[in-house]
């Protein structure tokens, strides 16, 4: 029989550059057409919550696929389901340049979903190389350098829309996703070639990784400190354009300002979790995306701000602080059980991204309640207050269990 391609299964490990853009990828088809959502229902003919739903239905689906993603990768390994994962984008993003119709465009959207399998592989990648601490600051660089791509995909997809259409958003996203697969193709070797005895030996270690309190911490700190987030990309769309008044390339930067401290905050993720510890570190990370999320709240309810600076920048502390909470809490939740660890990111995923779904339709159905962004604030602060307190959670449970946290 003759190969196709080369066998490239027994690789070099992984290039660092290679591990941030298969993530940088997935966050940039999440967040670069944003700005021209309303130049997108114009041109389809339909309301702008209609052209909404290719955000939350895309978290839903990814939520989904991350449920089967996760096992096929400790089954089968880590390589063959992302090359398959990025010859499915390479034609759902075609599908979406050319749609005439909304039905179709969300048709292919949903199928772009499958791109993600990325953001969770890379990161268990590096799990399959290292462990614990070391895990989570290798995670954090990884993610420091995956940040640049949601801060420059909105300024670069507002300016594309603005001057060309937006179809022209989607066939960047097509060249983007074409390096990215050839990268997957020629530099990223297998960390996990299978596990043995198939899928039934793997589900037996299910339930155990399901009832620990310790897995479920780390999963819903993540979800409900990235649906901070999610909920902000539902609503700061309308916020910015409908009630401060701003054009769609001038949204698009306003919107990379939280990228910055997400930058940032992975930065110290990667310098400061192995001497730290974990929990410290998220500890850290969620105090200070309340104080992102809960200062600006109070300033427009109590009438001392106005315009977009006040809006957008205290939300860099939001981007410091999940800079700080997510590779850590990443590096928990695949900790719990290594031997699946695949399965683990999956599950953790899933939730993390269905329910980001669901709270970017949430944020997007907030926004309009009040004339400024005081409505979406509240959603996105009460989000931070439930992560804190689940993160003194579980300080306080290590503490009782004599572990350190």
């Amino acid at each position: 029989m003759i190969p196709i391609l080369p066998d490239f299964s027994r690789a070099r490990p992984p290039s660092l550059l290679t591990l941030m853009l298969i993530p940088a990828l997935a966050s940039v088809t999440l967040s670069i057409f944003l700005p021209a959502l309303p130049e997108m229902a114009r041109d389809f003919g339909v309301d702008y919550g209609v052209m909404q739903l290719s955000v939350s239905l895309y978290f839903l689906a990814t939520g989904a696929l991350q449920l089967v993603i996760g096992p096929l990768s400790d089954r089968f390994g880590r390589r063959p389901v992302l090359i398959g994962a990025g010859l499915v984008f390479l034609a759902a993003t075609t599908g979406a340049m050319l749609a005439t119709a909304a039905w179709a465009f969300l048709l292919f959207r949903m199928m772009q979903a499958v791109i993600a399998t990325g953001m969770a592989l890379s990161r268990t990648v590096i799990r399959d190389l290292v462990p614990g601490e070391r895990a989570a600051g290798l995670i954090g660089y990884v993610t420091m350098g995956m940040a640049i791509a949601p801060m420059l995909g909105p300024a670069i997809g507002g300016w594309l829309g603005e001057h060309y259409g937006w179809r022209t958003i989607f066939l960047a996203l097509l060249v983007f996703g074409l390096g990215v697969f050839l990268l997957i193709l020629f530099d990223l070797g297998e960390t996990a070639p299978g596990a043995e005895g198939g899928f039934r030996a793997q589900m037996r270690q299910w339930p155990i990784l399901l009832a620990s309190p310790r897995f479920w911490a780390y999963v819903l700190i993540a979800a409900f400190s990235s649906g901070i987030y999610f909920s902000w990309l539902g609503g700061a769309p309308h916020v910015g354009i409908n009630a401060f008044g701003l054009s769609q390339s001038a949204l698009g930067l306003w919107m990379g300002a939280i990228s910055i401290g997400y930058i940032l905050g992975n930065y110290l993720s990667g310098r400061f979790s192995a001497a730290l510890g974990i929990v410290r570190m998220i500890a850290i990370g969620t105090a200070l995306t309340l104080a992102g999320t809960g200062l600006p709240l109070l300033a427009y309810l109590l009438h001392l701000a106005s315009g977009p600076l006040p809006f957008f920048g205290p939300l860099m502390l939001v981007g410091i602080g999940n800079g700080m909470v997510l590779p850590n809490t990443t590096a928990g939740l695949l900790s719990v059980r290594p031997a699946i660890a695949g399965t683990a990111a999956g599950f953790g995923g899933a939730i993390q991204i269905a329910s980001g779904g669901g709270l970017a339709a949430l944020g997007g159905w907030v926004a309009p309640m009040t004339p400024g962004p005081a409505a979406l604030l509240g959603l996105m602060t009460a989000l931070a207050t439930a992560s804190l307190l689940i993160t003194w959670a579980l300080v306080l449970r290590l503490r009782r269990l004599g572990l350190a946290a």
